[in-house]
């Protein structure tokens, strides 16, 4: 195992490394800008460098810089986190030049799997079903047109390159497709430096399911069963759970099966995760792999008991996996919410200096962020503060606990999303389990704030 390990990365998710290295007796180095000073994972590291200004290209997305301070600092391994460098072949193809390792898979795989039209044709190749669809990037508005008119419209418009909804669209017509391909091109190309679009048939009321995954360095690999994360804004989930309320047994086997046979064929190692959209038949598709930690990843530890990672940290140590399928246990009911400082109903940021900030406690509820009274939430980073999950024996119990956490949950300063996650959750289809892609622009309506 290590003895040193670097976290690339920022806020809640640094905080949560640092409590899984603190607990196998690893030393942490924290970088952080100057924005972050302040930050909690700057207090809890064992070490902490100052890596630059305020604006992510100059401090969380400076390679060089990430790899100096791991090399000054003798750290033997980097773990990125989630966003940032995380899916950056660049970075781990650095981490490996320098002898330094970087915890999640080898550089070529998170480029295969980084690009969405290499990652289709991929699955398509090791027999995991894909979205109706091209699988070639096209050239223009043109061709754009033609492709969809083969697939049937709608189409949903998508970035090779892309993450977080941007540069997707739904096009329903051949008029709209045309309106908003330039446009979604360019966006993708602004924010990830490549406008490669392509289009894939858009499925009606799908639902969002992944399948978390765990393989070794030998060629093992289980997976820990699924998340449903389907209520989303923006393309972006803020609702998830573990167990899905709507799969059956026979689909959920398939599904994990299919995803281990994905990362079997590609000869993934750490943990990832493969996404799908499910119909309402529950005929599932191939959505995308993320090859790193997911935000998401609590409700699946709640369930499993599995700490995920520690898992990443012992696989990149060359440590077999330990657990066979079979004894991956599914123990109740988890749901996680995604707190943002953000108006409810516009969804814009909400920066500023949190004057009051306290969190509920109880058994059955964790809560993870890096923020705390007097901290200002600034307009640099993603603006989610924190994560609340609830568990419970049955689905019922984890939201009626998550619901009496939410209601005693005080941020003072600044908006925050909690009267949005409030009305999901009291809301009757999320209650009976109705919970498809288009939730909230079938149920939202605007909330009361303060």
């Amino acid at each position: 195992m290590f003895s040193k390990v670097l976290i690339a990365n920022r806020g809640e998710i640094a905080v949560r490394v640092i409590r899984t290295c603190r607990r196998l007796g690893i030393q942490t180095v924290a970088i952080y800008s100057e924005a972050d000073a302040d930050s909690l994972h700057v207090s809890l590291a064992d070490e902490a460098y100052l890596i630059g200004k305020p604006r992510v290209a100059e401090s969380y997305l400076n390679i060089e810089k990430i790899i100096e301070v791991a090399k000054t600092a003798k750290a033997e391994a980097i773990h990125p986190g989630y966003g940032l460098l995380s899916e950056n072949p660049a970075f781990a193809r650095r981490c490996e030049e320098e002898g330094i390792v970087f915890i999640g898979p080898k550089a070529d795989v998170i480029a295969a799997m980084g690009s969405k039209i290499e990652a289709r044709r991929t699955m398509e190749k090791a027999g995991v079903p894909i979205v109706p669809g091209v699988s070639f990037a096209l050239d223009g508005a043109d061709e754009a047109a033609k492709a969809a008119a083969s697939i049937g419209y709608p189409v949903m418009l998508k970035a090779s390159a892309g993450g977080g909804g941007i540069g997707m669209h739904i096009a329903r017509d051949e008029a709209e497709l045309r309106q908003a391909f330039e446009g979604s091109q360019k966006r993708a190309a602004s924010f990830f430096g490549d406008g490669t679009m392509y289009i894939e048939k858009y499925i009606e009321r799908p639902r969002h399911i992944e399948i978390q995954l765990l393989a070794d360095q030998n060629g093992n690999c289980v997976y820990l069963w699924e998340r449903e994360c389907s209520i989303q804004r923006r393309h972006q989930k803020v609702v998830e759970e573990a167990p899905s309320p709507f799969l059956d047994e026979e689909t959920r086997r398939k599904m994990g099966e299919a995803a281990v046979r994905a990362a079997r064929y590609i000869g993934y190692a750490n943990a990832g995760t493969i996404e799908f959209l499910v119909d309402e038949q529950k005929n599932f598709y191939f959505l995308e792999m993320n090859t790193r930690l997911q935000v998401e990843h609590p409700v699946t530890e709640e369930i499993t008991g599995i700490d995920i990672v520690e898992e990443q940290l012992r696989i990149a140590a060359g440590e077999p996996l330990r657990y066979k399928q079979e004894e991956i246990r599914r123990d109740g009911h988890a749901i996680e919410v995604r707190i943002y400082a953000e108006d409810p109903n516009t969804f814009y940021p909400s920066p500023g200096r949190i004057t009051v900030f306290s969190a509920p406690q109880g058994e059955w509820i964790r809560h993870e962020t890096a923020v705390q009274s007097g901290i200002t939430v600034t307009p640099f980073y993603d603006p989610m503060i924190a994560k609340l999950i609830a568990k419970g024996p049955d689905r019922q119990t984890a939201i009626e606990r998550l619901l009496e956490a939410l209601r005693d949950y005080r941020v003072e300063g600044i908006k925050t999303n909690i009267p949005l996650l409030e009305a999901v959750l009291s809301h009757p289809a999320f209650q009976a389990g109705d919970t498809t892609t288009d939730f909230l622009s079938k149920h939202w309506k605007p909330i009361k704030t303060k």
